[in-house]
């Protein structure tokens, strides 16, 4: 593919992002968009490392889905490396997985089992709890070149800022959600029992915190069923 032509997809990509209405909708966007845009790619997918927990979001096929699982079950794995070394490389490639068992003995040989040849990890964001990563997956040893590490390190620096902004939109969403649960809920109470607003709230934080419920979840019932 010419750059000129690259770049004018990936402009329309960008736009198309911003134009997504839900968190699911902007990452299958960009997995989609990795299978037709980086040259050598088969499959995409993005993986959410929380501690050894592993989320697959968005896959375009059961070869990322296996692989996730695989580096979950093993704890080990290039996006194991990533989580490890917050501060290291943006970037991984990964050129030929049957000479990878030195530095992953475990999921190198089961990797390339897989039907796993090459692959490339481009880091959308690192923080205290999570790790996410856009992942290119080839079936072909050697799939990927310093052109395609180009090409997909631009699509994930538009994924991230698009993952970024959806992330926090669906955080507002939530937020917005809870808040009038919660006011609902309030209302119940005054309601039910003659208490002021300020009594309302403090009946459902202390039934929270001794129950160890989220608030947002008193709220929910109270809502449904009327009472705690």
């Amino acid at each position: 593919m010419e750059w000129r032509e690259f770049a004018r997809q990936m402009a329309s990509l960008a736009r198309e992002l911003l134009a997504k209405e839900s968190v699911e909708a902007t990452l299958a966007a960009i997995s989609g968009a990795a299978t037709e845009l980086v040259e050598g790619c088969d499959e995409a997918g993005i993986l959410i490392l929380s501690g050894r927990k592993v989320d697959s979001l968005a896959p375009t096929g059961r070869l990322v889905v296996d692989s996730d699982r695989l580096q979950e079950r093993l704890g080990e794995g290039p996006c194991f490396d990533a989580a490890r070394t917050r501060t290291g490389e943006r970037v991984y490639r990964i050129e030929d997985f049957r000479q990878e068992q030195p530095r992953w003995p475990a999921f190198a040989p089961e990797a390339h089992a897989l039907g796993i040849g090459s692959m490339m990890g481009f880091l959308l964001y690192t923080d205290e709890e999570e790790l996410g990563a856009l992942d290119l997956y080839s079936r072909r040893p050697g799939a990927f070149t310093e052109v395609s590490e180009t090409a997909g390190w631009l699509l994930a620096s538009h994924a991230a800022v698009a993952l970024s902004s959806a992330r926090t939109h669906a955080q507002m969403e939530q937020a917005v959600a809870t808040r009038h649960l919660v006011g609902e809920a309030m209302g119940i109470l005054m309601g039910s029992r003659g208490l002021t607003e300020e009594q309302a709230f403090d009946v459902l934080r202390r039934y929270s915190q001794d129950n160890n419920v989220k608030l947002r979840e008193v709220a929910r019932r109270i809502s449904e069923h009327g009472r705690l």
